[in-house]
């Protein structure tokens, strides 16, 4: 499934994160702007916690009747001339769109960013059937020539400095001036302006449909959404089944919501609107006008206590305040979708076998449900399930359960508990120096191989207590 990004383990990931100093310096500073931003934000606002609690509202009311809203989105979209394709699986939503594709001959398709795309693998779909695919986000683009994946929901080539970018567009596309950004930019608007103007085909994802009108809104900054939408005969959008705002004023309560969350905008530099095929009198909008609306395990999450995780309107407000991703990066968490909401739904939409250590990839220190715009429990929704990988699943590895069971046994001993503390300090003295432990035995060699773990007191606290008691100083 392509959620997935690899085969390396978890710890091969962790380490190639922690090991990588730009990207690691990359990402915290932009977390520092990305969080500066938001806050100078909503301080702006004013009343930003009720703005949280309507987008919460709004996110709710919308899942607890998607049914309703995804019928009257259809029947919208299809009295503007289009075609909507409700797709259960991520191969059925590709098949979908290959043969959309495979009648129009189509050569060239040109993509905006789109995070449902990369979760379902269509580039990958659309290259078997034979067409070249672009995708015309800058950061999509370089990622694209690299063959990398993303490694941030808003800003995918966060982990790319301009020294590796021009070396990129050297190698790729000939490219010869400097690593200056304006340069760097102009080619890429160049080298994309060809592709928008020879492609077939354009494909979009979906910031929010607003099922009143149905209208499909995207959110960018760069305008390269409006040219994926205006020039290609074919326009195919393609939606999280849950992407869903009731109406217009719901739409921009969502907007205005996520362009604070993200980046500290009070607006992007483009909110576009297409509703189905271009009017007898209209110059630009495609002739042929697909919507495909993607289950690919959502369902299976309604009616659940991880439902509140499809409120998420992708602003990565929890990616960009988390210390653990800060640290790793994106590409450690091997999915489409990283950070903390990445931990959350990645399991639930691929299964706990190949993503069972993501809920642990944090510190539980809650930033992520605080930062959340549509407050999402995040850290109490990690916490569950880790529950459910011991207790369900039973994933965690047979080592694992055998110790736990042993310290159950242990703890509930009062004799073994109290004959272990005085044996401690002297079973720890061979990794003991200076009091504290380096380089640990068993289950403490992952903690001391990066931090210091301080070695048992001389003098244990029972023993300091009876002795205050006995000379006296009785109890405060």
């Amino acid at each position: 499934m392509p959620i997935k990004l690899g085969e390396i383990s978890y710890k091969e990931r962790i380490q190639k994160g922690i090991e990588n100093d730009f990207m690691r310096g990359a990402v915290s500073s932009a977390q520092g702007r990305f969080r500066s931003g938001r806050l100078n934000a909503a301080e702006e606002l004013g009343n930003w916690e009720d703005w949280r609690t309507k987008g919460e509202e709004i996110r709710t009311h919308t899942l607890e009747n998607l049914d309703y809203y995804l019928h009257q989105l259809s029947e919208q979209v299809a009295k503007r001339g289009g075609h909507v394709f409700f797709a259960e699986t991520a191969e059925e939503a590709n098949e979908y769109i290959q043969n959309i594709v495979k009648k129009k001959e189509a050569k060239k398709v040109v993509k905006s960013k789109s995070m449902v795309t990369e979760e379902i693998g269509l580039n990958e779909a659309l290259e078997e059937a034979g067409s070249e695919v672009v995708e015309t986000d800058l950061g999509e683009w370089i990622l694209q020539m690299d063959e990398d994946p993303p490694s941030h929901i808003v800003t995918p080539a966060l982990h790319k400095n301009k020294e590796q970018i021009r070396e990129t567009f050297a190698s790729k596309k000939g490219y010869q001036n400097s690593d200056l950004p304006e340069e760097l930019a102009t080619f890429a608007r160049e080298q994309l302006r060809k592709e928008f103007l020879s492609a077939d085909v354009g494909i979009t994802g979906c910031n929010f449909a607003v099922a009143e009108s149905g209208a499909i809104t995207f959110v960018t900054n760069e305008g390269n959404a409006r040219l994926v939408t205006s020039l290609p005969e074919t326009q195919i959008s393609v939606m999280g089944m849950e992407r869903i705002a009731p109406t217009w004023e719901d739409m921009e309560v969502l907007v205005s919501l996520l362009t604070r969350a993200a980046v500290g905008q009070k607006l992007t530099s483009y909110v576009t609107a297409i509703t189905g095929t271009k009017l007898e009198d209209e110059v630009d909008g495609p002739e042929e006008y697909h919507l495909v609306i993607v289950d690919n395990g959502r369902s299976k999450i309604l009616g659940t206590e991880f439902q509140s995780a499809l409120h998420c309107i992708r602003c990565a407000a929890c990616i960009n305040v988390c210390p653990v991703y800060r640290h790793v990066g994106g590409h450690s968490y091997n999915s489409v979708y990283p950070g903390p909401i990445g931990a959350v739904l990645t399991p639930l939409l691929d299964g706990y076998e190949d993503h069972k250590e993501l809920p642990y990839a944090s510190s539980l220190c809650a930033a992520c449900t605080e930062a959340c715009p549509v407050k999402i429990p995040l850290h109490e929704q990690l916490i569950r399930h880790r529950e459910i990988i011991v207790e369900k699943e039973k994933q965690t590895p047979k080592t694992e359960q055998l110790m736990m069971e042993g310290f159950a046994q242990w703890a509930s001993h009062p004799a073994a508990y109290k004959l272990s503390t005085k044996m401690a300090r002297m079973a720890l003295k061979p990794w003991t120096v200076d009091e504290t432990i380096s380089n640990g035995p068993g289950p403490l060699k992952g903690w001391t191989d990066v931090r210091d773990f301080p070695a048992p007191s001389k003098q244990q606290f029972r023993t300091w207590f009876k002795e205050r008691k006995r000379n006296g100083g009785g109890s405060s």
